[in-house]
């Protein structure tokens, strides 16, 4: 077949079907990188590229937002704290895992959270009794795994390269776990995927070294653990940590988003945190220390300890825009994953099959496998350019000709030297001999004695398209191939069939996460009269006095205005519906009235009846939301994690028209959530009698109903009446608007001002309310409550009895 009919995007639609998120790729590439135009992009295993809406929407947050320095508490120090928060939760979302799992550590890349490890690691030197431990790597790792060497070489730890090909075959069938006599701890790290070929190791051996089957845990007795340097697989592959739960897992994230450099993290399971050993403190770590004496205390949190002064929270607020755009250009890795992999498939099976007229192969492919699998190969290509008498074509001379095409590749070893000797076939010694003959890493001396020193590679990224592998290609026929071009068509025909049957194979694309049923409740009757029970019940003249609820609110959207009904289910959460809606910035960061008085103007309604939530405001046209949100959600942010009170709570978008709606009467970027129906939020609480209690709550601040007692808010007018001074002009607030101030669900009246306070629970109708220990700032005239359901209840104004 003419290899020119062969570079069509009609072939490659035959070789691979999954291309281009689904979306208009062209579409995008003119909407969000228009800077590349003209130019061959293919060094995304180096530094992927950023969308430029990315760095619009970074910029607009930052110059319209004041973030100050986490370690102060006043508002534009909070507001950095809880957007840095949030980032980390959306680090764990990415990787599907959760803070209780997993801490986040922001380093300045993927090296220094190596190096961060390899300092903190608690490694024990040899003994007289006693095996010490063992720094193990695999041979094809980076030079940044690798250079931990020097750190443990300087404790007098033992360190062993090992091969790829003696991890399963030097493993043993019985799996013997954590040793419990032997203690002494043990670290194995290995790539994901290797930088160099692109190949992915099985994230099968996480769990194989820590359960003592695989090479060499199997040999030496001791706690294994595990890092699993996941940078280059991150770029393009996903990555779930509750099938390989590795006990550290550093990253960069400008491989993932291409913005912003300089910053990455270090994972590190629950289980590893504790025995981090740590010699410096700089701000920010103590929890306590003195001057006069070496006293030091760490900080309890794992991250606070280990992020020596102040963390880049600039940087860490654009990781938030980079998930944004990521999954808002492609919908997620699996796409990614897929897209990348067919550009990467496609150029192999051309470059492997493409010949000189004489029929002698173009290219020497670096690699293990034929790309038959995404999970077993990654989007990178290495290799070396043959002239047709067989001999290799130096690298620096194959990028200084691409580089004159606007074709962008790398060349050298790719700080992989294990991978450079295996594949090129160079021993120690002829290591040491390039070195003597001046050849040093990232320089361009490509050929010693006629054999290189390193390869060419190409790598893909999401925003790649099939014109950059056409004119990649096109580049390496016209300008390394003696004409006639040729093609090894039994070659191409086994590798197309190869590639059918790996497109057989189960695509695990996202699954959409949409609103589930919330919990059913029965309306009762109408009581006619509910008691009121509690310890500070009083009595006149020997008969009950008589207690009365006389309003029912309920806040749909927290912060926002409150709905007043006669009556209204009671769910497991509270009131239904009440506070299940929040409003957040751009970053994810929940929106309050302190921060944005406007929230008080709206004025949600929920429409039993009719499954609507309304949405209104003065000026604004009236808008509703399914109240069960089967609607297509927001296409980044299907499920996130947010957080209230210090909480996290799972939460779901509700989609771009509540999104417009908000951000327009607000005037900023904002989203609206709702609370994750499959998401269970429990808050241990205390009785007044000491038993703790588990309560699961909505998005409320502490409990489930907030209650207020009219005579306090009769007293509490006549103290501010006192203190003013009679000037004109400043008019005292009225009963109801201080109530709505206060934002209580239940609100009663005929008993004493603050009586409440001495309240341990309470029965309305058939439900009873046990009173929880509340907010020091409010107890003193409102009390919260947790209900206790005797059975399932609709509240309703009524007369109330007390005893």
């Amino acid at each position: 077949m003419d290899f020119t009919k062969l570079c069509t995007f009609e072939t490659f639609q035959q070789v691979w079907s999954h291309y281009g998120h689904g979306r208009d790729l062209r579409g995008v590439l003119e909407e969000e990188f228009t800077r590349i135009k003209g130019i061959t992009y293919l060094d995304h295993a180096a530094a992927t590229l950023y969308p430029e809406s990315l760095i619009r929407d970074y910029c607009k947050d930052i110059s319209s937002n004041v973030y100050g320095n986490p370690h102060s508490l006043n508002p534009s120090s909070r507001l950095t704290s809880d957007v840095v928060e949030r980032v980390r939760y959306r680090v764990l979302q990415h990787f599907n895992t959760t803070p209780e799992e997993y801490s986040v550590i922001f380093t300045s890349g993927c090296t220094a959270a190596l190096k961060l490890l390899a300092e903190s690691f608690p490694w024990r030197p040899q003994t007289e009794n006693e095996a010490g431990s063992r720094f193990c790597f695999l041979t094809d790792s980076h030079t940044s795994v690798v250079g931990m060497r020097g750190v443990t070489s300087a404790c007098g730890i033992v360190a062993l390269p090992v091969s790829p090909q003696e991890v399963e075959n030097r493993a043993k069938d019985d799996i013997k776990g954590e040793d419990i006599i032997c203690q002494t701890p043990h670290l194995f790290c290995y790539p994901a995927q290797s930088n160099f070929s692109g190949r992915k190791y099985p994230l099968s051996h996480v769990k194989g070294i820590q359960t003592r089957r695989l090479y060499p845990a199997c040999d030496h007795d001791g706690r294994w653990l595990v890092l699993l340097d996941a940078a280059s697989h991150v770029s393009c592959s996903p990555l779930n940590l509750q099938d390989c739960p590795a006990d550290f897992i550093p990253i960069s994230f400008y491989k993932m988003f291409g913005f912003p450099t300089g910053l990455g993290a270090l994972l590190v399971h629950k289980n590893a945190a504790s025995i981090l050993k740590k010699t410096y403190f700089g701000g920010g770590t103590a929890a306590a220390y003195l001057v006069g004496e070496d006293y030091y205390v760490h900080a309890a949190n794992i991250s606070d300890r280990f992020e020596d002064g102040t963390v880049s929270f600039l940087d860490i607020i654009a990781v938030n825009h980079g998930f944004e755009a990521l999954y808002r250009i492609t919908g997620g890795m699996n796409s990614i994953q897929q897209h990348t992999f067919g550009l990467a498939r496609y150029t192999y099976m051309l470059l492997s099959c493409l010949c000189h007229g004489n029929g002698q192969p173009v290219a020497q492919i670096y690699t293990e496998g034929q790309f038959a699998s995404p999970t077993t190969q990654g989007a990178i290509i290495s290799f070396n350019l043959k002239d047709s008498a067989g001999q290799i074509i130096g690298y620096s001379q194959v990028d200084r000709m691409a580089s004159l095409f606007n074709i962008h590749v790398r060349t050298g070893c790719f700080c992989n030297t294990g991978a450079c000797q295996f594949f090129l076939g160079l021993s120690d010694q002829q290591m040491r001999r390039n070195l003597q003959a001046g050849h040093v890493c990232g320089d361009n001396m490509d050929l010693v004695d006629g054999r290189p020193t390193g390869s060419v590679r190409v790598s893909f990224g999401y925003m790649s398209t099939f014109e950059d592998c056409q004119k990649f290609l096109k580049f390496v026929a016209d300008c390394f191939v003696e004409k006639p071009v040729t093609v090894d068509q039994e070659r191409l025909e086994k590798l197309k069939t190869n590639t059918a049957a790996s497109q057989g194979l189960k695509d695990n694309t996202p699954i959409e996460i949409i609103n589930g049923d919330v919990c059913k409740v029965e309306q009762i009757e109408k009581l006619t009269e509910p008691s009121l029970e509690g310890l500070g019940h009083r009595e006149s003249n020997g008969t009950e006095e008589i207690y009365r609820l006389t309003n029912i609110y309920i806040y749909p959207i927290k912060s926002c205005g409150a709905q007043e009904v006669d009556n209204w289910p009671v769910g497991p959460l509270g009131f239904l519906y009440d506070r299940c809606w929040m409003v957040v910035n751009g970053n994810g960061v929940c929106l309050s009235q302190k921060r944005t008085p406007r929230l008080c103007l709206v004025r949600p309604q929920v429409r039993l009846s009719s499954n609507k939530l309304i949405l209104q405001a003065a000026g604004m046209d009236t808008i509703s939301l399914p109240l069960e949100n089967t609607a297509q959600m927001h296409f980044s942010c299907q499920v996130s994690q947010s957080k209230v009170c210090g909480d996290r709570v799972e939460t779901v978008d509700c989609g771009e028209k509540a999104a417009s709606w908000f951000s327009e009467f607000l005037g900023q970027t904002c989203r609206l959530i709702r609370l994750n129906p499959e998401f269970t939020r429990n808050v241990k609480k205390r009785r007044p009698s000491g038993a703790a209690t588990s309560t699961s709550l909505s998005l409320v601040n502490e409990a489930q109903f907030l209650i207020i007692n009219r005579a306090s808010v009769t007293l509490i007018q006549k103290l501010m009446s006192s203190r003013q001074d009679g000037s004109e002009g400043d008019e005292l607030l009225d009963a109801q608007n201080v109530i709505s101030r206060f934002r209580a669900n239940l609100v009663v009246t005929g008993v004493e001002p603050f009586e409440e306070d001495n309240w341990s629970h309470l029965i309305i109708g058939d439900t009873l309310f046990v009173v929880s220990v509340g907010d020091a700032r409010w107890s003193e005239w409102t009390r919260r409550l947790v209900s206790e359901q005797r059975s399932r209840s609709c509240l309703c104004r009524s007369t109330v009895k007390g005893r």
